[in-house]
């Protein structure tokens, strides 16, 4: 099997769905380590660059599927706006 690259599309115009990974550890609101969050910046750089529009999707933590404000992902905002 293959796997296209962003690299072979199109990105004009479009919305770009990109699922990514940014369970980070915090510590009393503070991002303690934001590998994860420094790893998608690339990403999301080529596909604004290739003026495409980028629609994160991603979770935090556990909630088994009720709404728990500690795991928002809203106290992220800091950190990628810093990237």
């Amino acid at each position: 099997m293959t796997w296209e690259t962003l690299d072979a599309f199109n990105l004009v115009g479009k919305r770009v769905l990109t699922r990514v990974d940014i369970n980070v550890p915090i510590k009393n609101g503070v991002v303690t380590d934001a590998t994860r969050i420094t790893r998608i910046v690339p990403t999301i750089k080529h596909i604004i660059s290739e003026r495409g529009s980028v629609i994160l999707l991603a979770h935090f933590g556990r909630p088994k599927g009720k709404i728990v404000p500690e795991l928002s992902l809203e106290q992220l905002v800091p950190e990628l706006s810093e990237q």
